[in-house]
């Protein structure tokens, strides 16, 4: 029987992706494992390997179109295998195909052994975790509307039908948003019209409840006015748009600043660089070194490296530390996982791959994720100081301003000296200012005399 290929759940905020070419045509074989089309997400580009091995017999989605997370997008099967029955799906479906509603979904559609096959006709046809759920909720399927090939019903949809009865029908990110926005899901014109709301559903909702300014006198209109180019909000772009207008509207912002000497800072760079970069191929960079002396402020004040979670606040056993990378689709922040266990060299490489990655258009999921903490640089551009936005669900983030040479006290004179302002932006709700300030005044003391990492 033929088996579904299936767009996977390619990270924690994503509920749909857009084929942008497949590699294999059809009527071409191709093996288990083997990369089978590209997808991108809010993130990046990536391969989506076949779930099994076999002849690419139909292709239900074509480049350019944008498709629900746990959809079929093709079919596989043996050669000759007829498959002429099953249809590709209209437009309007690709909008209403369900998302997946918890995590017991994805293991199903993500996993290559989890492809299912397709059923005949004739029945109700539903898949046993389907008819397991609905039988111990007690609803009939009959009443359910299948998602799969030929009308099946799937654990999604009891699922969507669970939530239709009890509520608005929407994805996670939809749900997480509107919580945090104060936004009744039943407010969402989705919720109206009867379908699973979306997170493009919420945001729109969100942008026409915002108070409108006051109406002023139009401005005389030119008499050949010059077009205006409008760039979509979505991608990448409508993804930080989103993230970071959550983060200002649901976050106790306080941000702390103070200004460093970082004259002994800037020496320790010149010698890692004279020492490490014929081993490594490459200098290590300021970040490098921050993220290590960042690591090193967590463990010894693990009050800031935690998270707000519907149970209150969460401790952070690992200490994973983003650091903020501009690319060409937006900004990213790639994650040095389990920072407080690697040296400067290991941290300096581990983040040369993940920043040529995210440049690239190539980060993986894990890449992108789990981080604890985040630091950003706007030093290279001339910036002395700013208030970075706390990258949710983390409590705080570090901004990184220029290092220049000014007049400062030293010693008792008055001299030259490498000065440096760092900024930490954090979530009162989670700390509170004095020991924040405890947290910055340790990385300000470790980069005035960063021997003391080796304390």
């Amino acid at each position: 029987m033929p088996v579904e290929i299936i767009l996977p759940v390619l990270g924690e905020t994503m509920d749909e992706g857009t084929i942008v070419k497949w590699l294999v045509n059809v009527g071409q074989s191709v093996e288990k494992g083997a990369p089978l089309y590209q997808v991108e997400t809010d993130k990046a580009v990536l391969d989506v390997e076949a779930p099994a091995s076999g002849v690419l017999v139909k292709i239900l989605y074509e480049a350019g179109s944008k498709v629900h997370v746990l959809s079929v997008v093709g079919l596989l099967a043996a050669p000759g295998e007829d498959v002429s029955a099953i249809q590709a799906p209209s437009a309007a479906s690709v909008e209403r195909r369900p998302a997946p509603t918890s995590a017991g979904d994805a293991p199903t559609a993500v996993a290559p052994r989890g492809a299912r096959a397709v059923t005949a006709p004739g029945r109700i046809l539903a898949s046993p975790r389907a008819r397991k759920i609905a039988a111990a909720r007690g609803v009939d399927l009959a009443r359910v509307k299948g998602s799969g090939p030929g009308g099946r019903i799937v654990e999604k949809d009891v699922q969507a039908h669970l939530e239709a009865v009890s509520g608005p029908a929407a994805t996670p990110v939809a749900r997480k948003m509107a919580e945090q926005a104060g936004l009744e899901l039943t407010a969402v014109p989705g919720a109206v019209e009867g379908r699973r709301i979306m997170r493009a559903d919420v945001e729109a909702t969100l942008a026409s409840t915002r108070p409108t300014p006051e109406a002023r006198p139009a401005a005389p209109v030119a008499a050949s006015p010059t077009p205006v180019e409008t760039v979509a909000l979505s991608g990448l772009r409508g993804i930080i748009a989103q993230r970071m207008g959550t983060s200002a509207h649901t976050t106790a912002r306080v941000t702390l600043t103070t200004e460093v000497d970082a004259t002994e800072f800037a020496q320790l760079r010149t010698l890692l660089k004279e020492r490490l970069e014929p081993k490594l191929g490459f200098a290590p960079s300021y970040n490098d070194i921050l993220v290590a002396m960042v690591t090193r402020a967590l463990l010894e004040h693990p009050y800031i490296n935690v998270r707000l979670t519907d149970e209150g606040i969460q401790a952070q056993p690992r200490i994973n530390v983003g650091v903020a990378v501009d690319t060409e689709r937006g900004l990213l922040v790639p994650v040095i996982r389990d920072a407080d266990q690697k040296g400067i060299a290991e941290i300096a490489t581990a983040f040369r791959e993940l920043a040529t990655r995210a440049r690239a258009g190539k980060s993986t999921p894990d890449d992108l994720t789990g981080g604890t903490f985040t630091i950003t640089n706007l030093g290279m551009f001339d910036i002395d100081a700013f208030s970075p936005i706390i990258n949710l669900p983390e409590c705080a983030i570090l901004g990184v301003g220029r290092i220049r040479e000014q007049p400062a006290a030293f010693k008792g004179q008055l001299c030259l000296r490498q000065m440096m302002v760092l900024s930490l932006t954090f979530d009162h709700r989670l700390v509170d200012g004095a020991p924040a300030a405890r947290f910055l005044q340790r990385i300000k003391q470790l980069v005035e005399e960063p021997y003391l990492l080796l304390a």
